[in-house]
């Protein structure tokens, strides 16, 4: 199925990486969104789960090998052109803690880095679109609940 002007939705996954209150940005390398800092993630292959994906993309974007937790997000992405629909992705985001790997921008990852809280809520500094901004949120709230709950037992 073609990526660029579709005949249907997409179906992709993304990871909120969350490590020691921090979280994982790449920068994209290609379109849709080249240039701009976000989570890593992409389109699921056929016959591949949504956890098996995030796990691929994680590790062909960063060298990071993660295990997803759970799901912080669903949602759907539209980038439209006039009238017509260039990009269309339904998006499953997914709380992830790393297992493995020395982090390595590769793929179709420019970059790739730690964030600390005070960056990704700041617009000036990574420019993050601010339905990223909201995701991150969720998935590093999630991560503190359950790493209280961890420490409680």
């Amino acid at each position: 199925m073609e990526r660029e002007f579709p005949e249907a939705p997409r179906m992709a996954v993304g990871a909120v990486v969350v490590d020691r209150g921090r979280v994982l940005l790449v920068r994209r390398g290609h379109e849709p969104a080249k240039g701009n800092w976000s989570l890593p993630g992409g389109a699921l292959e056929l016959g591949e789960s949504l956890t098996d994906g995030v796990v691929r993309e994680v590790r062909e974007e960063t060298g990071l090998t993660v295990k997803p937790v759970e799901l912080v997000e669903l949602l759907d992405r539209i980038h439209r052109e006039g009238e017509r629909v260039r990009y269309h992705y339904v998006i499953a985001d997914y709380l992830c803690r790393v297992v493995e790997g020395e982090m390595l921008a590769a793929s179709d990852a420019d970059a790739v880095r730690w964030v600390e809280r005070a960056e990704w809520n700041s617009h000036s500094v990574l420019k993050l679109d601010p339905i990223t901004v909201l995701v991150i949120e969720m998935g590093w709230q999630r991560a503190r609940v359950l790493e209280a709950a961890q420490e409680g037992k």
